[in-house]
């Protein structure tokens, strides 16, 4: 299914509206699309604009979107996408992340040897093409994310999946089976936790493959492109300024309840809480601490929150050399005023935290060594022969609070003498920097891919192949942080089959990283949504696919 590109039509009532309210034709069209975009003009007002009942509208940060193929997809934004347009094989209860449910399929056992996945699908299911979906589709789903081999492909190939024999390890048995081999016994857990991910999402075979161009399994098609079952379809996506989901009436099981979403790229709080408050948006996602203490006091609106598998953290790389001494990778632990940025910055939208998995994984532990103490620092800095400091970059994404906390940073750093010169850029420009790990120091967020701690000691506490071409590529890898030693400690973790084994594990490697590692991590995100109060069932989930839309009614 293409997707087409509509011109915006204004009525005329609507454009009288817009001049009365100091809008402009441009400043809609950049905001608003195609056929969904006449019909929120026509509903404009110059005294209170309303979003149509059939309509959620989105105010949310996100020009961090890559790409749509969810094979390649890895960001938090687009994470949400994704769990909204694409099903994979089973999911976990947004109230209980603990808690496994089927997807599409309908039923799974698990072999005695512990190596051996069979998942019995559901009968009759169709894409939103209409094409319907076997278990055809979801070994192809499966074998395609591992030949493609793309950031979040490490996923499904620590199971020992690679491109070589990935259509002997999973296949399809017949129409309604599929079966997925794993070279080791894993925690049965942790590997259907991962099956969670959106890159196990499944996608219409027939119809990527009607879009391969020179053997990329439909890569280039999708990036921009729509190939799902889920509850909603993407129906238009234009970088950096918005995104449009539409009812998918094909999808099996409860219909979404709006026939449309649509998500507006907004980065300042201030005029999220503008649109907010004047009915011009449904929902803001990324108000400020000020901006959700005003808007708290608006009978229309309520404020929903929940603590979040992400975490934001600074990263030092160690291809610098001199961010890679030991004591300065100390030092900078030193140079953040954790209290403040606690008070202010993030207050009632995150939790100061110091340690690499978020509260609410198992193992987790809620240890703050850190405060700010510049002759702590500097002392530390002397003993690396830098008692003068030195000059860095930091590469950061302009939204807020990202880009507050690297100020902060700034000063607190120049107080030891390290003069820090902060470049701003949009989330791709970071991202494709830090990925490519060019950058000298980056500030940004992680958030759990899965319910499992596996999900971040598999990013922080591993790196198998420090090389440039490495196959995996983490977050350690992404600082050149080379670390065989902790790499085998989180090796054994996962294989650990006793949970209260595995928190001792986990709560080693959290010590281990506090003190030796080039992440400084600052807080655990606390999302906080300002809805209109129309709005129903809107949740916010553990995790960035997991906030699911599809649910939301509007009264």
């Amino acid at each position: 299914m293409s997707m087409t590109r509509m011109p915006i039509r204004m009525p005329m009532t609507a454009v009288k509206n817009l001049v009365a309210r100091g809008l402009t034709r441009r400043d809609l069209a950049r905001g608003l699309m195609g056929a969904t975009a006449a019909v929120l003009l026509a509903t404009a007002s110059p005294v209170l604009a309303a979003t149509p009942k059939d309509t959620l509208v989105l105010a949310w940060a996100i020009d961090d979107i890559i790409t749509l193929d969810p094979a390649e997809s890895f960001e938090i934004s687009a994470g949400e996408i994704m769990g909204n347009a694409y099903d994979r094989l089973v999911r976990f209860d947004v109230a209980d992340p603990s808690k496994l449910y089927g997807d599409v399929a309908e039923s799974w056992t698990v072999s005695d040897d512990g190596k051996t996945y069979t998942f019995k699908l559901r009968p009759d299911l169709k894409f939103a093409s209409g094409n319907p979906l076997t278990a055809e589709d979801v070994a192809f789903s499966l074998q395609r994310a591992v030949k493609l081999d793309l950031s979040p492909a490490f996923i499904l190939t620590q199971f020992g999946l690679s491109k070589d024999n990935v259509e002997e390890k999973v296949k399809k048995i017949d129409d309604l089976t599929v079966v997925i081999e794993t070279d080791k016994a894993y925690a049965p857990t942790f590997v259907l936790n991962c099956l969670t991910a959106n890159v196990a999402a499944i996608v219409d075979k027939k119809l990527v493959l009607e879009h391969e161009k020179d053997g990329d399994l439909g890569n280039a098609w999708l990036k921009t492109n729509y190939a799902g079952s889920g509850p909603m379809k993407i129906r238009d996506w234009r970088a950096n300024e918005i995104l449009a989901l539409e009812r998918n009436d094909n999808y099996y099981g409860e219909k979404a309840k709006l026939p449309r979403v649509i998500y507006r790229h907004v980065k300042e709080s201030a005029t999220q809480r503008l649109l907010l408050e004047k009915g011009d948006v449904d929902i803001a996602r990324n108000l400020s601490p000020e901006d959700l203490a005003a808007v708290e006091k608006n009978a229309d609106v309520a404020i929903t929150n929940r603590p979040k598998g992400t975490i934001y953290y600074i990263s030092l790389n160690q291809k610098n050399p001199t961010l890679a001494k030991p004591e300065v990778r100390e030092a900078m632990k030193w140079l953040v005023d954790y209290d403040a940025i606690g008070e202010t910055l993030i207050k009632g939208i995150g939790t100061v935290h110091q340690t690499f998995l978020p509260m609410g994984l198992l193992g987790a532990i809620d240890e703050k060594p850190y405060k700010l103490d510049v002759a702590k620092a500097k002392e530390l800095l002397e003993k690396a022969g830098l008692k003068d400091g030195f000059s860095v970059t930091m590469d950061v994404r302009q939204t807020q609070p990202v880009a507050g906390i690297a100020e902060a940073v700034q000063r607190t750093f120049a107080q030891a003498g390290i003069k820090l010169e902060i470049i701003p850029g949009d989330g791709k420009q970071t991202l494709t920097k830090y990925r490519a790990r060019n950058h000298d120091i980056y500030i940004g967020q992680w958030g759990a891919d899965y319910w499992d701690p596996h999900t971040n000691a598999d990013t922080f506490a591993r790196n198998p192949d420090n090389s440039d071409d490495a196959a995996s590529k983490p977050l350690a890898w992404r600082n050149a942080w080379d670390i065989p030693e902790l790499t085998k400690k989180a090796d054994a973790a996962v294989l650990e089959r006793d949970p209260a084994k595995r928190v001792e594990m986990y709560t080693e490697l959290q010590r281990d990283l506090l003190k030796t590692s080039p992440f400084v991590i600052i807080y655990q995100m606390v999302e906080t949504a300002g809805v209109r109060k129309n709005v129903e069932d809107f949740v916010l989930g553990s995790t960035s696919d997991s906030t699911y839309v599809f649910r939301v009614s509007k009264n």
